[in-house]
């Protein structure tokens, strides 16, 4: 049992942001270890908590009630019951504005405010009423504004009460207390961006090698799982896998479980019209060729549609080429307009209504959104979907200010296939960056849907509660709170007590993985002559070390979840780290005809590649009773081009006999490397500086806020700025150079600009996005970085103040260099 004197911690830190428990547990419908004025007993030793729904109330409102009764049970050990009636004793009553007899008596009654909540799209309300009805002196009633408001006011509770949204995928105990009460008051809450959800993808051999086992395939009781994870996050959106798969036609009860529970489905941004890619295959219906094949496209498309019935499934409009591939060589402009506005006749005529009485999406994705750049426009009701680049750097955004029915939305990667290397076995996102490109997405007006490629699922369980955290309101999700959000979302885990600690391990491991993604790492990525490879390994080593130093604290009902959450991921990529870092010493200790050393490294190096392997086995069969066999199966060790090959390869090793080429030399390092955060940042024009500590492993970054402010044509005078001092030993032109963060430019004027000078000389622009190239970007997104110099004019030795100046206020600068 947790030691009482804990509770205000923990509850500071994991409870939901309206309602915080600090020491007195204050706040509304706050946790709390001991009765405070008007506080509701939620669990008494020797009491049952009941737990009341309508049976006339929607059928996910019933199951997620279930849920809240299993985990008062776990959290308390105590009796809990499902009761369909008011009876005395009730604890909790639940249920949806006009579908609940109960909740709407009670409203009938006043004996619960529901204001400004009717109509709202997922909103619910919890307060605790006295005598809400004869027989009950005090109860917390929960009333939603549709069924899925409902659902997320339950699941609240759960949280509250101590159950992480990952009690089952990442087998996350619950936090034990017998006693707990719920403070007096009431909270509302309602979700910013209407359509939040993640997309499965990528998905072999791990997350489908796994489903087979575990369930027999991807199918409705592996997806119920699913389903059950994205609304104990407040999430209601899901792509579903589909590397040769339909969650349609493989289980036929899938989608109606969806319906049942309260889950969109979509289909992804290439698979039109409620179809599944691997559909068109199966019903042989021939080449996927709107020009020749109208026909047979346009039956296969209405079955979709047909089948989606009365769901609230987003669908998907416009067509790319068969495969995820582009749909024609250049920009059919006309075609693709005569294929949506063929969809939609579809859509209108399946359901009897005007097509924009149903939502729809136009994916924005790679080469489609040169349709949209080339004037390109579908209906206003239809949502548009902007992508990043598949690396974290969004394409583009909309005009500020501009609006559309369908709104905008923006489809994000915490994994991918294809170029310039796939990256799929673990989490290598740094929330800094995520939260950076997301506030930019809102600033700029992009709040309609977001939905994220998570690839497997696990392990991107950090990433994935951060996401949709952020997605539920982006406004909430400040500066502040995002660098609060790693020790709250640990203590969720794994209570107060490590919290902060934890948290900074997970910081700092998405740091130090984002700095390169571990599919494009090999022994030349770092040199071994300029200490590279030895300052690399050493972070990662301290890293492991304070892992396992936490760890030996974790208790033993949660080093399960500690494996998967924290340890797994940061010894996976020191040792990774390890490996390649012996291989470079082998190669460079054979090329110097050193035979011992080289007979060394290459031992540390087999031993570990064979480390790799115990790694996945640890993770694979001794966690969590082998729940999790196959889901660590991404090849991650031995690639030479985009694709993974086939398993993992050890790396080539050398003998004095036969030394293995150098590999590219290191570039050599900047004559001095200045903070981006050491200067003095000046504000104007209505564009403040932002610092965000821990951007990147090397430090801190600094961000223009708003992102979506107008860039500044002509700076200089009293326009933003950073204005650092600088030493120059010698006279004479001096080179500047600026590490930015790999950004994109959203605006669609393909820059990305800045501009330089020293002392009160003229502004030299930077344009880091001049002559992009596809090599260029490749080669930014692996480095995640981009770097420009410009020369400024000569000048003298000594002291001088170097101003950074704003342009377009979406470039994010990491460090300034001289030399």
């Amino acid at each position: 049992m947790m030691n009482p004197r804990m509770w205000p911690a923990m509850l500071a830190l994991f409870a939901p942001a309206t309602a915080l428990a600090a020491p007195r547990c204050p706040g509304m419908v706050a946790a709390c270890p001991a009765s405070t004025p008007g506080a509701l007993a939620l669990l008494a030793p020797g009491r049952t908590a009941t737990v009341v729904v309508d049976p006339a109330d929607d059928a996910g409102v019933r199951r997620a009630a279930a849920d809240l009764v299993a985990d008062l049970k776990a959290v308390g050990g105590g009796e809990v019951r499902l009761a369909g009636a008011l009876a005395g004793g009730a604890t909790v009553i639940a249920g949806t504005l006009g579908h609940s007899p109960l909740i709407d008596g009670l409203v009938r009654a006043g004996r619960i405010d529901v204001t400004g909540l009717r109509g709202q799209w997922e909103g619910y309300v919890e307060q605790v009423v006295e005598r809400p009805a004869p027989g009950i002196a005090r109860a917390l009633v929960i009333v939603g504004a549709d069924r899925r408001g409902t659902i997320y006011g339950l699941y609240d509770i759960s949280a509250k009460a101590g159950v992480s949204p990952w009690s089952w995928w990442a087998d996350v105990p619950a936090q034990k207390h017998p006693t707990l009460f719920l403070t007096a008051g009431r909270v509302a809450d309602k979700p910013v961006v209407r359509y939040r959800g993640i997309f499965i993808n990528d998905e072999e051999p791990a997350f489908g090698g796994w489903a087979r086992a575990t369930f027999g395939g991807i199918n409705h009781r592996a997806y119920e799982k699913v389903f059950t994870l994205l609304l104990r996050s407040r999430a209601n959106f899901l792509w579903p896998a589909m590397w040769g798969k339909s969650l349609w036609d493989d289980d036929p009860a899938t989608a109606p479980l969806a319906r049942e529970m309260g889950v969109i489905l979509g289909t992804s941004h290439h698979e039109p019209m409620e179809r599944a890619q691997v559909e068109w295959a199966r019903t042989k219906g021939g080449k996927w060729d709107y020009t020749a094949n109208r026909d047979r496209l346009r039956a296969f498309w209405r079955g979709g549609i047909e089948r989606r019935g009365e769901s609230e499934n987003l669908v998907t409009v416009g067509m790319r080429g068969d495969g995820d591939e582009p749909m024609t060589e250049g920009t059919a402009i006309d075609l693709l307009q005569r294929i949506v506005a063929d969809q939609r006749g579809i859509i209108a005529d399946v359901t009897r209504q005007p097509a924009e009485r149903t939502p729809q999406v136009w994916a924005l994705y790679k080469e489609v959104q040169d349709y949209y750049d080339k004037g390109m426009r579908v209906p206003d009701d239809v949502t548009l979907l902007f992508s990043d680049d598949n690396w974290g750097n969004i394409r583009r955004l909309p005009v500020p200010g501009q609006r559309r029915a369908g709104g905008y939305g923006v489809y994000y990667h915490f994994d991918y296939v294809g170029d310039p290397r796939n990256y799929k076995w673990l989490d290598t996102n740094a929330m800094p960056r995520v939260w950076q490109q997301m506030t930019m997405a809102r600033q700029f007006g992009a709040d309609r849907l977001w939905i994220v490629n998570v690839g497997d699922l696990k392990p991107m369980e950090y990433p994935i509660s951060f996401f949709l955290a952020m997605a539920w309101n982006p406004d909430r999700m400040d500066l502040a709170a995002m660098q609060a959000f790693p020790a709250r979302w640990a203590a969720q885990q794994f209570g107060p007590a490590d919290a902060s600690a934890i948290g900074a391990l997970l910081t700092r491991y998405g740091q130090l993985a984002s700095r390169r993604k571990p599919e494009l790492i090999d022994a030349d990525t770092y040199g071994v002559a300029n200490g590279e490879w030895a300052r690399v390994v050493g972070a990662w080593t301290a890293l492991d070390t304070d892992a396992r130093r936490l760890g030996a604290r974790i208790p033993a009902a949660s080093r399960d979840a500690w494996y998967q959450l924290v340890q797994h991921r940061i010894e996976a990529m020191t040792n990774l780290h390890r490996l390649y870092a012996a291989v470079a010493a082998n190669r460079a200790a054979a090329r110097a005809g050193d035979a011992a050393e080289t007979s060394r490294q290459a031992a540390l190096a087999r031993r570990y590649y064979a480390e790799d392997g115990a790694i996945r086995r640890r993770y694979e069969v001794d966690t969590a009773g082998g729940k999790w066999a196959g889901m660590m199966a991404q090849t991650h060790i031995g690639y030479t081009g985009w694709q993974q090959p086939d398993a993992d390869a050890m790396p080539a090793l050398a003998t004095v006999a036969r030394p293995l080429p150098a590999g590219p030399a290191q570039a050599a390092p900047p004559r001095a490397t200045i903070a981006a955060d050491a200067g003095r940042a000046v504000d104007g024009g209505g564009v403040r500086w932002q610092r965000v500590a821990g951007f990147t492993a090397n430090g801190a970054a600094m961000i223009a806020t708003p992102a979506s402010a107008a860039p500044v044509e002509r700076p200089g005078g009293a326009s933003p700025r950073i204005v650092y001092d600088v030493t120059l030993p010698t006279a004479g032109p001096v080179t500047v150079g600026v590490v930015a963060a790999p950004g994109l430019d959203v605006r669609g004027t393909g820059r990305h600009r800045l501009a330089l000078s020293i002392d009160d000389g003229a502004p030299v622009m930077l344009d880091l996005m001049a002559g992009e190239t596809a090599a260029s970007w490749g080669r930014a997104v692996a480095d995640n970085r981009r770097t420009g110099r410009v020369i400024l004019p000569a000048t003298r030795a000594g002291r001088h103040r170097l101003s950074l100046w704003l342009v377009d206020p979406e470039v994010v600068v990491e460090a300034v260099t001289l030399g």
